[in-house]
């Protein structure tokens, strides 16, 4: 899903939030406060929690809260677990809207980089593979930039970022090995030498470096 479709989400789901809260009913008995339709509530949760899990990771912070005030509490009309929901709810949409998620940063990087490697597909069908595997090739280099970023380890050239990053844990030595013999086939590229490797290589870039975003900037 891309990003301007969740920042939609969040607002749909903020309206059906406050339907849900405008309907609320004064509790029967001696307790007060008011209470909300519990089956709409739980629908609403569901389709929330999905949402929070999209847009700010499963292990977030705001996911974590979330699903903390889930949890059973006695005393507490259902409207008052709506409100703590809500303002839960509301922190994410904040966040998510001000750009201050990893995930977010990734996705809307990833959205930038498959028009990128569509690009470079284009270029390669048109028999241009030098510039195919040069933006294919820098692709890969500002995904290594951001992995680091993300870790704390000092950006530098893209030898150094894959050697750190392997070192790190980020990825196995056989991935380290794969990406070298990519950085190789872009280095040739940009250096003018196209008789060093073929329009072949170059779409089995494309297809692992795809592959590579998928696994390391998916949220």
């Amino acid at each position: 899903m891309s990003s301007s479709k969740l920042a939609r989400r969040f607002e749909e789901l903020r309206l059906q939030l406050e339907v849900i809260e405008k309907a609320k009913k004064p509790l029967q008995g001696s307790f007060p406060g008011y209470s909300v339709d519990e089956n709409a509530l739980l629908g609403w949760e569901i389709k929330a929690i999905n949402l929070l899990e999209m847009a700010c990771s499963a292990n977030s912070i705001h996911v974590k809260s979330f699903k903390k005030v889930q949890e059973p509490e006695a005393y507490r009309s259902s409207q008052e677990k709506l409100l703590q929901l809500g303002a839960v709810f509301d922190a994410a949409r904040e966040d998510f809207n001000g750009g201050y998620l990893n995930s977010v940063r990734h996705l809307i990087q990833s959205e930038v980089f498959d028009s990128e490697l569509e690009q470079a597909k284009e270029l390669l069908s048109a028999k241009y593979k030098v510039a195919a595997a040069v933006i294919t090739g820098v692709v890969l280099e500002t995904t290594l930039r951001q992995m680091c970023s993300d870790k704390g380890l000092l950006p530098g050239k893209l030898d150094k970022m894959n050697a750190d990053l392997a070192k790190s844990g980020a990825y196995n030595l056989q991935v380290q090995k794969r990406i070298t013999a990519l950085a190789d086939i872009r280095n040739n590229a940009a250096h003018g030498h196209a008789e060093k490797f073929r329009e072949d290589d170059v779409i089995e870039m494309i297809v692992y470096v795809e592959r590579f975003l998928a696994d390391h900037l998916a949220p």
